[in-house]
């Protein structure tokens, strides 16, 4: 299996510095301060990036799951919130909430609920982040 790579680098002290990250394929870069972290303004931040991260990793995982079981989605549409709260030891990453909808033909509610509970469980992402943080599901049908 690949290895995938990303870079960052921050210029400056925390209020007042500047961040860049890059994907190391180059299919992506972005930029992010400590305002986009953590005062909600415009622009990236890390657990932006860690959601996009999760939220595709579980959407192949589900795909693959109900490919298995004979019934390949047309379509799985994940959105991966992550939250970030101050602590008295700092920020901390406290949830990732996974809401994901498929167009699933063949598929009732039940079988995709448990799907997607399977690939929440097992999807790497998740299970690097399980053991830190806790990650819930929402599963729905189109």
């Amino acid at each position: 299996m690949p290895t995938s790579k990303a870079t960052a680098t921050w210029k400056g002290g925390l209020e007042g510095g500047t961040g860049e990250y890059g994907a190391g394929s180059g299919s992506f870069e972005g930029g992010y301060t400590a305002a986009t972290r953590f005062e909600g303004k415009s622009g990236s931040n890390p657990e932006e990036l860690l959601a996009a991260a999760h939220a595709s990793c579980f959407s192949m995982a589900l795909a693959a799951n109900l490919e298995k079981a004979g019934n390949p989605p047309e379509s799985i549409t994940t959105a991966a919130h992550c939250t970030l709260e101050m602590q008295e030891d700092g920020p901390k990453i406290t949830t990732m909430k996974l809401v994901v909808q498929g167009k699933v033909p063949g598929v009732d509610p039940a079988a995709f609920a448990g799907a997607a509970q399977e690939a929440k469980n097992n999807c790497p992402v998740s299970k690097a982040l399980m053991k830190n943080l806790e990650v819930e599901l929402e599963a729905k049908l189109a």
